[in-house]
């Protein structure tokens, strides 16, 4: 089974769309609103959040002249929601009894006006997931005790302005069941595409996984690009194959996979605690396979699902043996993982077949399968994690994969069940990767590498060329990610050496898209390398495997890939233009090489395709580059191309500026950049240069600047 992301190019333009309908819904101030935003991506959310507030909260310019010196008092303000008492709207009236509008115009003769009662978002939802079950519920019945201040017209100082609340799809459909009244009195919905979920599509050539991430490996803005922006692409996480051998049916199956001569016993002790069968465990199965049903598309499989229960809950009154329980609690976890590996693994689905074979394992915990349950049960904890959520639920998602995966290991033998071995050492290999962007870095990407070399030590590359050449990508990876950790030098070889492994099985005739992947991974292994031995060997070294790339990443058909590895070319051409060695003639032609990748990166911008690279390093990595032609004293020009330079790296800085967030740290120094550009202006080409370059900067940025020069 592969876990794949969906792209979505137009993600971007959807949530910008949808985000200005929302801050314009806002900024009308009506009475009695009742708004529902939907977002799943915790870290999208958090910046949609804080930009409403920044843009919202205190208007730069008032409309009344009378407001002025209370300019304090805000339009909308952010709670948090009190995971003790989650009551939102007591924490408005609260809000509003500490902090209450102010009056305008109050004179003997005039009583005066209140300032408009604010609006109110409401965040941290989410976290009542991990509150016992009483809170989630106190919370649910708040808001059906307060469906009658809607409904009724009843008077209350909330009332008269708009609530927002911000909710991930679990809690929308929880309100949507459990507090009907106030879900139909929502007066908005605004539902914002997160990062691509998850999607597992099965794979007869592939079977191993790898991780789709982009490295920022420093910012080049900062220190004149002494750092870097070259992005590490990774092959798309894949877990092995669910159940090894299995034949993805949701009948009874009886694989003979350990024999009891071969297998340790697995007691109760052994199963996570987190797993301890609850009394209520069928209602819980039920209310989620309710939640599994989208409509009638699906009639048939939600039917079976349901008959599956209803045959436990027989099974359970008959007072069947605990074996027939358990076989029955394992098929409805087959008929989910089926689900799940057509892709349907939401949230839900996820914990049906996590609860089922949990159950399925209390029940018996000597069936013939039991070390391909434990698999299924880490790979779903797996997928559980890349599910939207709090970085502590995620980490603990991780460690019970690993948990899970460590019982497989522990329950059979390398020698005798050699490929469900090596796929549970990837699973692990994987699983240790993700735990280490949580914890103990080094001690992990040592574990992952200690197993994928388990993997591929019994992977056999005669019979399984793509899954042995994926495991080699993947150690090559963990190799690199400790290498940013300790011993940079030999962790980096050892990169470079396993994607070479990789690469003699990822043929590029029937491969070309991976083949393409690895050979960028060598280029940004080498250019790492480079900062360490031999900087021009291995920045060359770099080039040219990021142009062998090329060839397999084009505009037409991979356009993110190929702006990733322009953008990493670039930054190679820029490092060689600047070493100490290179001739004038020499860094002149390197440096418009540079100029040349950026640029081709910063088109796939222009075509809204969707980058996983820091797009405004490389706008600023671009005016840099322009503006090292004019100010090199080897490089001297005309005037006429000396204020082209100057014009294209003032246009590249005030692209990334107008992209970061005031105030920051990287908004100042793109804004020095402008500053010294505009000055140069001046120096080479007069007061008119200056005055062309002024006619350029957006107005608001003029008074800042003429303040600088």
């Amino acid at each position: 089974m592969r876990v794949k992301e969906s792209v979505h190019t137009d993600i971007f333009t959807w949530n910008r769309q949808v985000y200005h309908r929302l801050k314009l819904a806002l900024s009308l101030n009506l009475r009695r609103q009742i708004f529902f935003a939907v977002c799943d991506d915790l870290q999208l959310r958090k910046h949609i959040v804080t930009r409403l507030n920044s843009t919202l909260a205190y208007p730069s310019r008032q409309t009344n002249t009378e407001e002025t010196g209370i300019t304090a008092y805000p339009r909308l303000v952010t709670l948090r929601l009190n995971l003790h008492d989650p009551n939102p709207l007591a924490q408005i009236n609260q809000w509003l009894a500490n902090y209450p509008p102010p009056v305008i115009g109050k004179t003997s003769d005039n009583p005066g006006r209140s300032l408009p009662i604010p609006a109110f978002q409401i965040v941290g939802v989410e976290l009542l997931t991990k509150q016992p079950v009483a809170v989630q519920r106190l919370f649910l019945n708040y808001l059906r005790l307060s469906e009658h201040y809607f409904s009724n017209q009843q008077s209350a100082p909330f009332i008269e302005s708009t609530l927002l609340l911000w909710l991930q799809r679990p809690w929308l459909h929880a309100i949507q069941q459990s507090s009907a009244k106030f879900w139909y009195c929502r007066t908005g919905m605004f539902i914002f595409a997160g990062e691509p979920k998850p999607t597992v599509v099965k794979s007869e050539d592939d079977g191993e996984k790898s991780s789709s991430s982009s490295l920022d490996l420093g910012n080049p803005e900062l220190s004149n690009m002494d750092g870097a922006n070259i992005s590490q692409e990774f092959e798309e996480t894949i877990i092995q194959d669910f159940i090894v051998d299995k034949h993805h049916s949701p009948q009874p199956q009886m694989p003979t996979v350990v024999s009891n001569e071969s297998k340790n016993k697995l007691s109760n002790k052994d199963i996570p605690a987190t797993f301890v069968s609850a009394s209520n465990i069928n209602q819980e199965l039920n209310r989620l396979i309710k939640a599994t049903s989208t409509g009638n598309e699906d009639g048939d499989e939600h039917w079976r699902a349901t008959q599956q229960l209803d045959k436990i809950e027989h099974l359970q009154k008959s007072l069947a043996s605990r074996t027939e329980l358990a076989v029955a609690y394992q098929d409805l976890g087959n008929l989910y993982r089926l689900r799940i590996e057509q892709g349907e693994s939401s949230l839900e689905h996820l914990m049906v077949a996590i609860i089922a074979y949990q159950e399925a394992i209390t029940q018996d915990n000597d069936l013939p399968d039991l070390p391909d349950i434990l698999n299924d049960l880490g790979t779903l904890y797996w997928l559980l994690h890349r599910t939207p959520g709090s970085p502590e639920s995620e980490q603990a998602y991780i460690e019970q994969g690993i948990e899970f995966y460590q019982l497989v290991i522990n329950l059979i033998s390398p020698e005798t069940h050699t490929e469900t071995y090596a796929s549970v050492q990837s699973n692990l290999g994987t699983a240790y990767g993700d735990l280490a962007q949580f914890m103990q870095p080094v001690e992990n990407w040592q574990k992952s590498i200690a197993a994928y070399h388990q993997a591929i030590r019994y992977r056999v590359k005669e019979t399984e060329p793509l899954k042995y050449a994926a495991c080699q990508n993947n150690l090559g990876t963990a190799y690199w990610h400790l290498a940013q950790h300790i011993q940079p030098v030999e962790y980096l070889r050892e990169a470079i050496a396993a994607y070479n492994q990789a690469l003699i099985y990822y043929k590029s005739a029937e491969s070309p898209v991976k083949y393409g992947m690895i050979q960028n991974n060598i280029g940004t292994a080498y250019w790492n390398l480079a900062q360490y031995e031999t900087p021009r060997e291995h920045l060359q070294l770099a080039i040219i495997f990021y142009q062998e790339a090329l060839r397999y990443r084009t505009p037409t058909n991979i356009p993110s890939a190929y702006a990733v590895t322009q953008n990493n070319i670039g930054t190679a051409y820029w490092h060689i233009a600047n070493l100490a060695e290179v001739t004038p003639a020499e860094r002149r032609n390197f440096i418009n090489l540079a100029i040349f990748a950026f640029k081709e990166a910063t088109n796939m911008a222009d075509k809204d395709i969707s980058l996983n690279f820091d797009l405004i390093g490389t706008y600023n990595n671009l005016g840099l580059a322009h503006y090292q032609l004019v100010i090199d004293k080897y490089l001297n020009d005309n005037k006429k191309n000396i204020s082209l330079n100057l014009e294209l790296a003032l246009k590249n800085h005030l692209q990334a500026l107008k992209q970061l967030p005031n105030q920051s740290e990287a908004y100042q120094t793109t804004f020095n950049h402008l500053v010294k550009i505009i000055r140069t202006f001046y120096d080479e080409l007069g007061i008119q240069g200056q005055n062309l370059a002024l006619s350029q900067v957006p107005s608001q940025f003029i008074p800042d600047i003429l303040s600088r020069l």
